[in-house]
């Protein structure tokens, strides 16, 4: 078929880079990539637009916008996950010993709906016994999704920056994620995090998923051989990343994940998280979420 190309908003982690860089290609498939940075400001264009053909998304986002009812379809493959224990934070000078004096006390996060917060808050409530609504909320940004309305417990009142208002005292905690910030003036609210992640992730079999990759439904309806050409690039660029990471570091959990088989069980997983913590209005199957693209693989085109 003639080359198709899809505008596409990516960012430059591994797997990114793998594909910006020319490492792997197809020759019917072009990915014009948009530069977006930082990529969540990719997001809400994407949810609420669908300003690029392709594009990285949060999977709270992504979950979110399907319960609404907004035109994107999801691939099932994940290009950004990691570990998020660590992500919880207190200042040095009035720190957080351990995670139950969060009760009635305020944590800062971006957005209630940041995936980061959703994960924290899932390990909280898994490991402490302490729910999202037993803490108060104080967040940046409205969420991507438009339709979606916090929670009585979260308040949108935060301005400046999460580390500012945690070295001042607006928050006694705080979630940071690829801005989490070194030194030793804060430290992590959970103990033993590395642990206890290493732990979590061999009970559950994989990594906390951060993002996943949407497509507008019209390109998938209008294209859908170059579609399966674009997924098929990400799952060979995931599989290349994945060993890179992994070489001679036996110890180390595969961080990244391909294939509605190997995903369903964790995005159900995610989904009931989302759902008790009030960032669905009802529970998503996995079925909902990457039924629409289960047939890409056979309607992709033989790339090099």
């Amino acid at each position: 078929m003639a080359e198709v190309r899809l505008r596409t908003a990516l960012e430059t982690h591994p797997i990114g880079a793998l594909l910006r860089g020319g490492t792997i290609t197809d020759p019917d498939v072009a990915l014009d990539f948009v530069e977006v940075a930082p990529i969540h400001r990719a997001f809400a264009p994407m949810v609420r637009e669908q300003s690029y053909d392709l594009s990285e998304l949060a999977v709270v986002t992504a979950l979110q916008a399907l319960a609404y009812g907004h035109p994107i379809a999801i691939l099932p493959v994940v290009v950004a996950a990691r570990f998020q224990r660590k992500c919880l934070i207190s200042h040095r000078s009035r720190p957080i010993t351990e995670p139950g004096q969060l009760r009635g006390r305020r944590i800062g996060v971006r957005a209630y709906t940041q995936t980061t917060g959703m994960w924290v808050r899932s390990h909280l409530a898994e490991d402490f016994g302490l729910g999202a609504e037993e803490s108060h909320w104080v967040t940046q940004d409205e969420a991507h999704v438009p339709e979606y309305t916090n929670p009585a417990f979260v308040d949108r009142t935060l301005s400046g920056s999460l580390v500012e208002a945690l070295r001042t005292g607006v928050v006694d905690a705080a979630v940071l994620g690829n801005d989490l910030p070194g030194g030793d003036e804060f430290l992590p609210v959970i103990e033993r995090a590395a642990e206890r992640d290493l732990a979590w992730s061999a009970a559950h079999g994989y990594t906390p998923v951060n993002h996943l990759v949407a497509v507008s439904t019209e390109v998938l309806e209008r294209e859908p051989a170059a579609v399966a050409g674009a997924y098929a690039l990400l799952c060979r660029a995931e599989e290349t990343a994945a060993r890179q990471a992994s070489a001679g570091r036996a110890d180390t959990p595969r961080l990244t994940m391909t294939g509605p088989e190997r995903l369903s069980g964790p995005i159900e997983e995610i989904a009931d998280a989302c759902f008790a913590q009030g960032l669905l209005p009802r529970r998503l199957t996995a079925e909902e979420v990457f039924g629409p693209v289960r047939g890409l693989s056979e309607a992709a085109p033989t790339g090099n």
